[in-house]
This record gives C-alpha cells, sequence and structure tokens, in this order.
C-alpha cells in the first residue's frame, strides 16, 4: 500500500478530473490511424508552403511593409513600433521574447501596456512565480548536488560493487523490482506516464526530471524572457547529457551555472562555465595538463612511493591501524605499486571551443597557435573525480609555467590567474561583442539580422561589460526588432513547437515523459545535442515536409488528448456555441493561435477538411452532430503559420 499512498492524492485529481470531462475528450479522440491519414493529406495540400516557411514569409491581411501605425504612447512607451497594428506587436513580443501566448495574455497586455510588459520581463525578480515553484517541487533532483546525485543514483558499476553482486545480476534485480511496481501501480489506476516516469532506471529518473522541468517551466513560467534566455545560453555553452559523467553533472551546471548567470554579465556566465565540472568533462579540460608538468609529477610521486616503500623493505606492508610485522615478501621483492597511468598532455577541445564556439567566433582572428596557448592557460582547470568527487580545483601541478600568447597579448600571470586572464580578453574583446550580438538578433529578430543592429548591440555589449539585460534592451528598442521584416521571420524549433503549442491551448501538464519525447521525435531532444555547437537556430534545418508531417501529428496528438500526462479543454476555450459549429471553431482557432492571420490556401485547405466525417461527427444514442474541436485545434497549430514565431 505504500506506493498507492505516495500515488493517490496525484492519481485521484487526474481520474476525477478525466472522468468528469470524458464525454468532452471523447468526441475529440481519433485513432492513431485516422490522425496519420488526415495529417498526410492536409501535409500534401500544403506542400507548397513548405518554401515560405523556411523563408519566414507571410500573408498579412492587414498590413504592408510600408503600413505606418501610431500606437497609443500609454501602450508602446518608447518602443519604435511604426510597422505593426497593437495585436501583431503583442503578439510579437510573445512570440520572440515568450514562448507564445496562452489564453488572455494579449488581452492582459493591451490593458497594462505592452512597454511596462517588456520591463518586467527585463526585470524579472518582482515578477510571482510561485505556482510554477510549487509544480517543480516534485522533481526532487533539481536540489541535489552532483555528489548526491551520484549518491543515490549510482552508475550500474558502482552500484553493483556497492551490493557485492555483478552489473548483470543488478539489472536483473532491479528489473524484477520495477515490474513489481508497475504491476502493484497499474492495480491502483495510477497514469500510464506517472507508471513510466516512477520506474525509469535510477540514472535516467535525472535527465528525465530536468527535462520536465525545462518543459514546464517554458510553459508555466510568468518569467518568460528569462526562460528564453536560460534555454539560449545552455545552447550557447552546450553540454551533451549522453556523455558519460555529465548524466550526473548537467542538473548541477543548468541549475547552478546557467540558470543564475541567464541575466548577468556575460563574462561571469563564461567563467562559470570554464569552471563547470559539466564542461570541464564534456570537452575533456579536466584531462588537459602541460605534458613537462605532468612527467614531472609523475616522477615525483614515484619518488615518493619509493622512499615510502624502502621504510617496510623486507616486511609486509601495514593494514589500517596496525603497526607493520615482520615477514619476507612471498617473492622475495617488495610491491611495485599501482600500474603506471596514461601519460597526460594537452588536451585542445574546450581552448578551442571556447574561442570558436563561446567567444570571439570562427572569423574572431584567431589561429591553431592560439588555440594551444589558450589551452595551455588553461591546464590545471580539473576535477577531482568526475564520478567521486565532482568538483573543480586547479591542479598547479599540472599547469604549463612557461608564458603563453593568445591572440598578441602574453599570459605569465603563474597559477589559475593565466586563465582567468586570458578568459577576461575573450570577454571583452570586440570580436565577442559582435559574435554574442549576432546570436543574439538571430535568435530573436531573423536568421540574417542587419548589420546596423548588431553593431548598436555589439556597442553596448562593449560599454556596459557584456551585461545581457543592457544588450537585451538595445535589441527590444531598436526599429529593426519591430519591423515587418522581422514579423514572423523566425520559424520555431521542435521545443519551441512543443512549448507554444501547449501555451496556445492551455494544456495543464501532470507528468508526461511522452511530451518530452515528442521533442525528441521532432528533431531536438533536450540536452542531447552531441557536438558543442548546440542545436541550429535558422530555418534551413529545421524545415521540410518530414519535418512538418511530425510537427502536424504532434499538434493532433496534443489537441486530441491522445498525450498521456497531458489535458486540454477546448469547449472552455472555443466556448459551448462552438459545439456544432466546425466553421466557428475554425474561426476561432485562427483566431487565437494565429491572430487570424493565415495565408488564403492555408485557410482554404482547412475549410475544406470541415465536413470530413472525423471532424463532424455523430452518435447513435445523440441525433446532433458535435465538432471534434481538438481535431481542428490540431490541424490548425500543425499549419504552417504556426511554425513561424
Amino acid at each position: 500500500m505504500r506506493i498507492a499512498h505516495v500515488f493517490h492524492a496525484s492519481s485521484q485529481r487526474t481520474f476525477t478530473h478525466r472522468r468528469r470531462r470524458a464525454n468532452k475528450i471523447l468526441r475529440n479522440r481519433l485513432d492513431a490511424a485516422g490522425i496519420a491519414l488526415l495529417a498526410a493529406a492536409l501535409l500534401l495540400s500544403l506542400a507548397i508552403i513548405v518554401p515560405s516557411v523556411q523563408a519566414g514569409k507571410s500573408e498579412s491581411p492587414s498590413a504592408t511593409k510600408d503600413s505606418a501605425y501610431n500606437l497609443p504612447k500609454s501602450f508602446k512607451g518608447k518602443l519604435p513600433i511604426t510597422q505593426l497594428t497593437e495585436d501583431e506587436a503583442i503578439l510579437h513580443a510573445l512570440d520572440r521574447l515568450a514562448y507564445g501566448p496562452r489564453p488572455g495574455d494579449v488581452d492582459r497586455i493591451r490593458k497594462m501596456g505592452l512597454e511596462k510588459w517588456i520591463d518586467q520581463q527585463l526585470n524579472y525578480d518582482s515578477i510571482d512565480d510561485s505556482a510554477l515553484q510549487e509544480k517543480l517541487a516534485e522533481f526532487k533532483t533539481l536540489k541535489m548536488s552532483s555528489e548526491q546525485l551520484l549518491d543515490k543514483y549510482p552508475p550500474p558499476n558502482q552500484a553493483a560493487k556497492r551490493q557485492g553482486l555483478t552489473p548483470e545480476e543488478v539489472r536483473q534485480q532491479y528489473q524484477q523490482e520495477m515490474q513489481a511496481k508497475r504491476q502493484e501501480m497499474r492495480q491502483h489506476g495510477i497514469d500510464p506516464s506517472v507508471i513510466q516516469f516512477e520506474t525509469m532506471p535510477g540514472p535516467q529518473r535525472i535527465q528525465a526530471e530536468l527535462d520536465l522541468a525545462t518543459i514546464d517551466r517554458a510553459i508555466y513560467s510568468n518569467r518568460q524572457l528569462y526562460e528564453v534566455m536560460s534555454n539560449f545560453w545552455f545552447n550557447h555553452f552546450n553540454v551533451n547529457v549522453a556523455k558519460g559523467a555529465d548524466r550526473w553533472l548537467l542538473t548541477d551546471y543548468v541549475e547552478r551555472t546557467i540558470r543564475p548567470n541567464a541575466m548577468s554579465k556575460f563574462e561571469n556566465l563564461l567563467d562559470a562555465t570554464a569552471k563547470s565540472p559539466a564542461m570541464l568533462f564534456y570537452l575533456d579540460n579536466w584531462l588537459s595538463a602541460d605534458p613537462i608538468a605532468f612527467q614531472h609529477m609523475q616522477r615525483e610521486l614515484a619518488l615518493r612511493r619509493q622512499r615510502f616503500q624502502g621504510l617496510f623493505m623486507g616486511m609486509e606492508m601495514p593494514a589500517p591501524r596496525q603497526f607493520p610485522q615482520a615477514g619476507r615478501f612471498p617473492n622475495g621483492t617488495p610491491p611495485q605499486g599501482p600500474p603506471k597511468k596514461q601519460e597526460r598532455g594537452l588536451n585542445e577541445n574546450y581552448g578551442r571551443e571556447v574561442m570558436e564556439l563561446h567567444t570571439v567566433g570562427v572569423n574572431g582572428g584567431y589561429t591553431q597557435a592560439d588555440v594551444i596557448q589558450m589551452a595551455d592557460c588553461l591546464t590545471g582547470w580539473t576535477i577531482r573525480a568526475p564520478r567521486k568527487d565532482p568538483q573543480f580545483f586547479f591542479d598547479d601541478r599540472i599547469h604549463d609555467r612557461s608564458p603563453k600568447v593568445v591572440m598578441g597579448k602574453t599570459f605569465n600571470y603563474g597559477g589559475m590567474k593565466d586563465g582567468l586572464e586570458a578568459l577576461h580578453m575573450l570577454a571583452t574583446s570586440d570580436a565577442t561583442a559582435h559574435h554574442i550580438s549576432f546570436q543574439l538578433a538571430q535568435h530573436f529578430v531573423s536568421d540574417n539580422p542587419p548589420q546596423s543592429l548588431v553593431n548598436r548591440m555589439a556597442q553596448i555589449f562593449l560599454a556596459s561589460d557584456g551585461d545581457t539585460r543592457a544588450v537585451l534592451k538595445t535589441m527590444i528598442y531598436s526599429p529593426e526588432f519591430w519591423s515587418r521584416d522581422a514579423y514572423r521571420a523566425k520559424v520555431k524549433t521542435p521545443f519551441e513547437v512543443a512549448v507554444s503549442a501547449a501555451r496556445a491551448l492551455d494544456a495543464q501538464t501532470t507528468i508526461s515523459p511522452q511530451l518530452v519525447q515528442w521533442v525528441g521525435r521532432m528533431g531536438e531532444p533536450l540536452y542531447q545535442c552531441e557536438p558543442p555547437t548546440g542545436y541550429a537556430d535558422t530555418a534551413d534545418v529545421w524545415v521540410n515536409a518530414g519535418a512538418l508531417l511530425n510537427r502536424l501529428n504532434f499538434a493532433l496528438t496534443l489537441a486530441t488528448n491522445h498525450m498521456p500526462g497531458v489535458s486540454t479543454d477546448l469547449s472552455g476555450l472555443f466556448g459551448k456555441d462552438a459545439d456544432s459549429d466546425p466553421s466557428l471553431v475554425l474561426s476561432r482557432a485562427l483566431g487565437d493561435f494565429l491572430g487570424g492571420q493565415v495565408s488564403t490556401q492555408t485557410r482554404d485547405t482547412l475549410e475544406k477538411h470541415l465536413s470530413d466525417p472525423q471532424i463532424l461527427q455523430a452518435r447513435l444514442d445523440d441525433p446532433v452532430k458535435h465538432v471534434n474541436e481538438g481535431l481542428i485545434a490540431g490541424l490548425v497549430l500543425g499549419a504552417p503559420e504556426f511554425q513561424r514565431r
């Protein structure tokens, strides 16, 4: 009964809620084959739109590029908005500075004023997010240190050693325990998504909680710009959770390295990532050592062992808390000590990526010699023991003590200061200011942002010592940000599609590994980008016919309540009067999800499907036909226009 007690409250709420809404959900259901068939048919009709999605073009019935609007000062303040209507400006802000609108957001921002909302997002500390924190409280691993995670969810070999078993015996034992647990949970009517989550292998639970927390934060946080920037910086300083010990190190990296510095000075974030055990392990800098210094250290250690062994020559080595007893060694020779460790040398991985990706950029003016010297500056930045004591420390014994020259500047401070000063030089360089400004503008404005805007942002970056808020404010208060060319010019990544669709539907999540899996199925598995580049932020990577079909299938699965752990109430969203009128449902879905701005071709294609028997359904016990609102909502969310932001 212990499991029943643990899960009784959440399962009872879930199933009571579902029973209450059973009839509504039933008519919004569609079998998987029906979803796939309808999605394929719709995609064929819309295939011609794919190039326009890639290009970020949109048919806007309300305005042209040359239109000029004089919006009220009480609404826009000092924001230079002249080419967008009031509603367009709100939607633009919510799509770029947030993860899309939730029901009621547009009206709320219209009443309070757009500039005030933006100011709150830039200064997010004053925004109440207690409801989200309460929701995240069930993810206990978020507050655990890497050491605690290793202790509670040890690697298989360590778990086997603790129990005195083989790894295979531990695996079989765990499978039997989880099978029994799954069976007991099913008997108590626990939601399948909760069962899947609660019976995950230990180490996988760490990533699962981080994944779910990331999605919940994007959907429910009132501090939307902060969440956007947290995910932006993680992608910039990418670490792959699948690399060895990083499965246990990544949570600390996200929670205590990236997030606390997401809106701070760039140099603070750069230094924090450079010292992070997750980054040190991912790019192998924890193994990087000056070869000469390493050899010298090894010789010293060998001499110490030799001296220690000499004290007990001809005697048995002492056991703990015992004085050595006389007695010859069995083979007549003293023990030779532990096997000789593999020679360590300089590793250039982090030295290269910190320049090419994190700071000055590939065109920043550095050479291969600079990469080597940068790596030399950072020798000794290591981890005590990744799977036992995963703490950063500086080991002066393996640091390169010779003068080093990086991009024309000499570093000969000695010790850890060599690396700190080299990072400071990179963080404050003109090339870094332009590289970071370009990436921010590319994410928030367009795939090819205007150079004039990037230059102004770079100037503020340098003048403010890399203050993220100051650079963002310069971008937001630019005419380029609010231009007609920038409006819906960006294509959403799979993560952005998933969370913006959930926000648009006002979806309620409990525990949903399936939602996480869908993000991966659409091409962006969370925290699993293998190369240090992070995921791409341009349309050409994400848009093709196959990708759009995946996105459409996701939207239909979500909106028709086929996703365990996620529920939607569309009758409350569209109104009871739309229950038997598919045209009214479509009109309201287009208005709620797309601001009413949709191409003629998309609208015509959607309207043609309104007569589909899967959309307007009849039941034997009810002569009145009812609209499958979830299906219409899914088709709109899967349309090309929703793929843009």
